[in-house]
């Protein structure tokens, strides 16, 4: 079953690299990798087809000692009580892009295309999107952000050439205490700080 699911991740992230690629897309200048690493929640997406109903949906880096990023996606099909699914790819960062431009390797030998567009200063926020503009990922070290800060995320995405009408807000809801907001790396955003 889970090989099933990781091909069909891959049919999906694939087929736009058959289609005609658009302009180019600007990516985040420099990312940090051991800042970047550690557990980001999904704020909004514009989903693959396994996506379209997640709930909870997280995606967790660790860095590898061989610069590969061990990655895991899991997420609530269909509602909070649902089966927890997961997968785990892992990216491979492409040298000399600043280390915003990665493949994401569900099955060997593909790599999709993952781009990090946007992170802000404080690794708090981030965007991932593909040059395709077909998906894309909001994603906050917390699992809710401020409506406004929101709305500017969208607006980047927007300004990148995506038509931002199919974006769905991720549900997330999680019991209290766990959420895991005692390291600098996922210090509250909710009070709207800048995206």
């Amino acid at each position: 079953m889970k090989i099933a699911a990781a091909l069909g991740v891959v049919a999906v992230l694939l087929s736009g690299c058959l289609a005609a690629v658009k302009e180019p897309i600007a990516t985040a200048e420099h990312v940090d990798l051991e800042r970047f690493m550690g557990r980001w929640y999904v704020i909004g997406n514009i989903p693959t087809v396994f996506e379209r109903d997640a709930y909870n949906a997280v995606e967790h880096y660790e860095l590898g000692d061989d610069g590969r990023v061990h990655t895991t996606f899991t997420y609530r099909d269909g509602g909070f009580d649902a089966p927890v699914e997961t997968m785990t790819p892992t990216g491979y960062v492409r040298e000399d892009t600043g280390n915003a431009v990665w493949g994401m390797q569900f099955v060997w030998p593909f790599k999709a295309e993952y781009l990090v567009l946007y992170v802000d200063a404080d690794y708090q926020t981030t965007i991932i999107g593909r040059s395709k503009r077909d998906y894309a990922w909001i994603m906050a070290r917390q699992p809710t952000i401020a409506e406004a800060q929101y709305r500017r995320l969208v607006e980047r995405l927007r300004a990148a050439g995506y038509d931002v009408s199919g974006i769905r807000r991720v549900p997330q809801q999680w019991p209290t205490g766990t959420v895991d907001d005692s390291s600098a790396a996922s210090q509250a955003v909710a009070g709207g700080g800048q995206a």
